[in-house]
Parts: C-alpha cells; sequence; structure tokens
C-alpha cells in the first residue's frame, strides 16, 4: 500500500501560479499511474490531471494549457505546476494513486489511494 501527502497549496492572487507536490511512501511510486483531482465548495470531486508511469498525460479541459503534471519516480513525487490561476481553481486538491500503471483516466473511482488534499485559494 502507498502512502500519499500533499504539499504546496496556499493562497495566491488570480494570474499567479503554485506548484503541489504529492510525495509517495511505502511503495515505489512507478507502480501507480497518478492523478489529481480537486474539491471546490459545495461541488462533487472533480478530475484535473493524471499521468501514467511511463509519463502520458491527461488534462480536464478546464485546466488544459494552465496546469501540468509530471513526475520524478526516482524522488516519488508527483508534482502539480498551476499556472494562471483563476479564482474558480480554489478547491481542495488531492493526490491519488491508480494501481493500473499503465492508464491515465479521469474517473476517480479507478484510483486506490488517495492523499488528505491541500486548500488552493485563488483571490479575484
Amino acid at each position: 500500500q502507498v502512502q500519499l501527502v500533499e504539499s504546496g497549496g496556499g493562497l495566491v492572487q488570480a494570474g499567479g501560479s503554485l506548484r503541489l507536490s504529492c510525495a509517495a511512501s511505502g511503495r515505489p511510486l512507478i507502480r501507480y499511474a497518478m492523478g489529481w483531482f480537486r474539491r471546490a465548495p459545495g461541488k462533487e470531486r472533480e478530475f484535473v490531471a493524471a499521468i501514467n508511469w511511463r509519463a502520458d498525460t491527461h488534462y480536464a479541459d478546464s485546466v488544459k494549457g494552465r496546469f501540468t503534471i509530471s513526475r520524478d519516480n526516482a524522488k516519488n513525487t508527483v508534482t502539480l505546476q498551476m499556472n494562471s490561476l483563476k479564482p474558480e481553481d480554489t478547491a481542495v486538491y488531492y493526490c491519488a494513486a491508480d494501481q493500473t500503471s499503465w492508464r491515465v483516466v479521469g474517473n476517480s473511482e479507478e484510483y486506490d489511494y488517495w492523499g488528505q488534499g491541500t486548500q488552493v485559494t485563488v483571490s479575484s
């Protein structure tokens, strides 16, 4: 089983940038496809980005061109670089691991392990 811990959230003005990190422990990260999801107040959790073991990626339309997901298997970390942030990006961001390492999917039910989340707040 893998444990996931997110970091890097905070308060930023619209148009700014943040870099979220997800540190994995317990098992090598290369065994997993990884995803980022978010939940805004009063809304359901939604897919943000995913990356498989060989770094194929998939993004939600709402973040395409602004966010970049990457991974460093040697360091057991996954990163979400968020640029041109908008107030509607405000949410708790979660890192998740999918045991089927070759796929990149946006369905949260396909993910097996989750972190506790990190708050991102974008002010207008």
